[in-house]
């Protein structure tokens, strides 16, 4: 007997896929970075990609805006996955968040257009780089600051962050190892606000290379403290040379707080991270 009209649309339309935006939270300090790794080694997205196929109930996929290495966090992560499931935004939201570890959160999930792409739709990404700058090595948050004893001046460090700002050749402050195509990235802001004991380096771009920031970081601490001269950032940046560059600072004072996107994609927005600095508004724009 011949199958109906009906009957073989069936199976097609349990097949239909449909497109995720999610924003996912967490604390690096216990993954080998975002990218999923070789058997054995803790990821991000393994984690999320397990939980998230617990809820499908079939594998997931998944693709970040951003990765990040080990020991960097994030306060807005945006991701995307496909599936095949019909869930509700609150069922993937919920259902994530009930099976993931403690370090890892959703923020929130939307169905979005199949033209939607977390990393290749974003159009920049804003991070922060926190910096406890005080005589006393902190007992508390260890691991999501980065520690500095020597007095920094903000305004020496300030001054020098503003030759970065605008299109350049970034050579200079990328990891030698690098394998992003081009080294020209457009830095739109660098700012540094002193909060109590922190010091927040906030930083968007179009895009950045491989341990950009916490290479930025560490010249201007290093210049902060008066080991260097104001000029030092911009003859490095001069220079093209990683190897004229100096240290780069730890990864765990670094957050991926913002990723920007057409507004027609309408997803939602919260505060910038992370959470111990939520006071902190001067930096919002």
């Amino acid at each position: 007997m011949s199958s109906t009209p009906v009957d073989a649309a069936a199976p097609e339309a349990a097949a239909v896929v449909s497109r995720v935006a999610a924003c996912v939270e967490y604390s690096g300090t216990a993954y080998r970075g975002w990218q999923r790794q070789q058997p054995g080694v803790r990821s991000v997205q393994e984690e999320v990609e397990k939980a998230l196929s617990r809820v499908a109930n079939h594998p997931i996929q998944l693709f970040c805006a951003g990765r990040t290495d080990a020991g960097v966090h994030a306060s807005c992560q945006i991701i995307h996955f496909d599936s095949s499931a019909r869930r509700e935004p609150t069922n993937w939201f919920h259902g994530a968040n009930a099976n993931l570890p403690h370090d890892i959160s959703f923020v929130w999930a939307k169905p979005v257009g199949l033209d939607f792409h977390a990393r290749f739709s974003a159009m920049a990404r804003r991070y922060r780089y926190v910096i406890y700058n005080d005589p006393v090595r902190p007992a508390q948050l260890g691991r999501e600051v980065t520690w500095n004893y020597r007095p920094l001046d903000i305004e020496r460090m300030q001054e020098a962050a503003q030759v970065l700002v605008g299109e350049h050749d970034f050579t200079s402050y990328r990891a030698t190892a690098c394998q992003a195509k081009s080294p020209i990235k457009k830095i739109h802001h660098l700012k540094l606000v002193r909060f109590g004991k922190f010091i927040v380096l906030d930083i968007r771009a179009n895009a950045f290379l491989h341990h950009m920031v916490r290479n930025i970081a560490g010249v201007l601490m290093q210049i902060g403290c008066g080991e260097r001269p104001i000029e030092w950032a911009g003859e490095i940046l001069q220079a093209r040379d990683r190897h004229t560059g100096g240290l780069t600072a730890p990864a765990y004072g670094l957050y991926l707080v913002d990723v920007t996107y057409a507004e027609h994609f309408d997803l939602p927005k919260r505060y910038l991270g992370p959470h111990f600095l939520s006071a902190l508004n001067e930096l919002d724009d």
